[in-house]
C-alpha cells in the first residue's frame, strides 16, 4: 500500500485500537477514537440519510449506540466499518421513524444547517447542496456504494464486506452511480449554459 491507502490502514488500526482500550474503560481511548472517526460518520450520514438537518444527530445517536455495544465489540472489523454499519442502522431507523410522522420543512434552517456540515473537499455550498440532491436520485445501492468509497475512502474490498455483497457488484455500483452522476452534471451545466 502507498500514500492515502497506507494512511487510512494507519488510522483504522489507530481507531481500532482505540475502541479496543475504551472497551477497556480508557477515556482517553474513546475520546481518541471518537476524534478519529467522527468526519466519516457525519459524512456518512449526511449523504446517506440526505436530510443535512438530522446529520449531526444521527452522529450522536451513532456514537451512543457504539459506547452501548462497544463490550460486544472485539476487533474482528477495524472499528471505522463497525462504527458505520452502526451508522447505518441509525439512518435506516431514522427514515423509519420519519416515515410514520409528518415532515415539516423550514427552508432557511435547512440550507444553514447544510452550510455548517458542508463535507471537506467540495468545492463549495452549492456544488455540496447540488451534490445532495444528485445523490437523491440515485438507487440507494449504487448510492451508498459511492457514499463508502468516494466520500468515505473505503476500499472496494472494505465496501464489500461492509455492504454484504461481492467487490465485483460494489465496483459496478460505483462505476454506474458515477456514469449517472456525470449525466446529470452535463445536463445541468448544458442547462445552465441555456439559461446565461
Amino acid at each position: 500500500m502507498h500514500g492515502p491507502q497506507m494512511d487510512r490502514a494507519t488510522k483504522d488500526a489507530s481507531a481500532t485500537a482505540w475502541a479496543l482500550a475504551a472497551r477497556g474503560g480508557d477515556p482517553e481511548a474513546a475520546e481518541r477514537f471518537v476524534r478519529a472517526l467522527h468526519g466519516d460518520v457525519l459524512r456518512y450520514v449526511t449523504y446517506l440519510s440526505g436530510d443535512p438537518q438530522t446529520a449531526h444527530d444521527l452522529t450522536q445517536d451513532t456514537f451512543a449506540r457504539a459506547f452501548g455495544s462497544l463490550h460486544r465489540y472485539e476487533g474482528r472489523a477495524s472499528a471505522r466499518t463497525w462504527l458505520l454499519s452502526i451508522a447505518r442502522r441509525a439512518v435506516v431507523d431514522s427514515l423509519r421513524r420519519a416515515a410514520v410522522r409528518p415532515r415539516i420543512a423550514d427552508t432557511t434552517d435547512w440550507q444553514t444547517v447544510v452550510e455548517g456540515t458542508q463535507p471537506r473537499g467540495l468545492p463549495g455550498f452549492e456544488d455540496g447542496v447540488a451534490l445532495l440532491d444528485l445523490l437523491e436520485t440515485l438507487p440507494d445501492e449504487r448510492r451508498e456504494a459511492f457514499l463508502l468509497t468516494q466520500v468515505v475512502g473505503l476500499s472496494y474490498e472494505e465496501a464489500a464486506g461492509f455492504a454484504g455483497c461481492p467487490v465485483g457488484t460494489v465496483r459496478s455500483r460505483v462505476s454506474r452511480a458515477r456514469a449517472a452522476l456525470g449525466r446529470l452534471l452535463d445536463e445541468a451545466e448544458a442547462a445552465s449554459t441555456l439559461v446565461a
